[in-house]
């Protein structure tokens, strides 16, 4: 199975040049890396940098306009060549072994339409991360594996994932219509939980492969999701996602309990109970954002454009 490497990126400079570098140094190689730029600009270096190696055909180096990670990672995934596509963060060291054990995590079953890789944040970074048990019984709701541990080493059947280490059969992932790219920036909160949902819909399977292991970095600037303190804001962005994921996939009274009880969490907070004063202003934000939510249920889901996918197969 031939792997393509899809990176979405945003602002980011010398932590993009040296996620790339730990790429293209690795023993067992992708077919390609491609990064999808949706940065303004670059310092002089990093431009240098990406222009070399995409002159030179070591990277698909493709520039957008308007930041987006979901529709960024279906434009990558439409340019994609191989057979798997791997999305990754623009701040990672991967494992040596990240590719293979991609590879190999596919060929266990031709239901798996995606796997989802380990991902070591800061705080796990020089640790081992071991869990021997976790609930096996998978009851699909919409809180079903929402706090499963992705720094783990486990190797099971999940029902959620994270796309800074996920790969996917590049023909299913477009039959289904990839990203909703409905999940607006800056935050985009649940893209990938609703994508999971869509997977186990469509009778796919997803894996989580403890050994494809990546460490992020977790840059202080710059990336498709940042958007700054939600604990004092009026904006509804950070909560549009969850609420867009539960009107979409949720039934009953499953669907109503999760909608309702999100605004009375995120006002629970400690932060929350030591400053009062910004709790009607959350509250307000997360009316707001279960408003957005229903205008964007209303719009419709905005998948992927299958007319525009090519079979490599046919440009051999």
């Amino acid at each position: 199975m031939l792997i393509s490497v899809v990176i979405p990126s945003y602002k980011r400079n010398q932590v993009l040049c040296d996620t790339v570098e730990y790429l293209l140094s690795l023993k067992y190689k992708p077919l390609e890396i491609i990064i999808v730029d949706q940065s303004p600009n670059h310092d002089p270096n990093t431009e240098d940098f990406l222009k070399s190696l995409h002159s030179k055909n070591q990277i698909n180096w493709i520039k957008k306009k308007k930041p987006s990670i979901t529709k960024s990672m279906n434009e990558g995934a439409l340019q994609a060549k191989g057979e798997i596509v791997l999305f990754l963060d623009d701040d990672i060291i991967p494992s040596q072994n990240l590719i293979l054990s991609h590879e190999q995590a596919h060929k266990q079953s031709g239901d798996i339409m995606a796997v989802v890789g380990q991902i070591l944040q800061p705080e796990d970074h020089g640790q081992c991360k071991v869990f021997t048990s976790i609930n096996t019984e998978m009851k699909l709701s919409l809180k079903t594996d929402l706090d499963f541990p992705f720094n783990s080493n486990l190797r099971k059947e999940v029902a959620n994932v994270m796309a800074g280490n996920l790969s996917v059969k590049r023909e299913a992932f477009i039959k289904i219509g990839g990203f909703d790219e409905r999940f607006s920036p800056p935050v985009s909160f649940r893209f990938e939980t609703e994508f999971a949902r869509r997977v186990i819909k469509n009778k796919g399977k997803i894996f989580f492969e403890g050994l494809a292991s990546i460490k992020h970095l977790r840059a202080p600037s710059g990336g498709t999701r940042s958007s700054g303190s939600h604990m004092k804001s009026l904006s509804p962005v950070h909560g549009v996602g969850d609420y867009y994921y539960a009107l979409l996939h949720g039934k009953g009274l499953d669907k109503y309990l999760y909608i309702l009880k999100r605004p009375f969490r995120e006002i629970r907070t400690k932060f929350h109970m030591k400053n009062p004063w910004y709790i009607p202003v959350k509250f307000i934000g997360e009316l707001r954002a279960i408003f957005m939510a229903y205008k964007k249920i209303r719009q419709g889901p905005k998948l992927l454009d299958k007319s525009l996918y090519k079979d490599p197969a046919n440009d051999a």
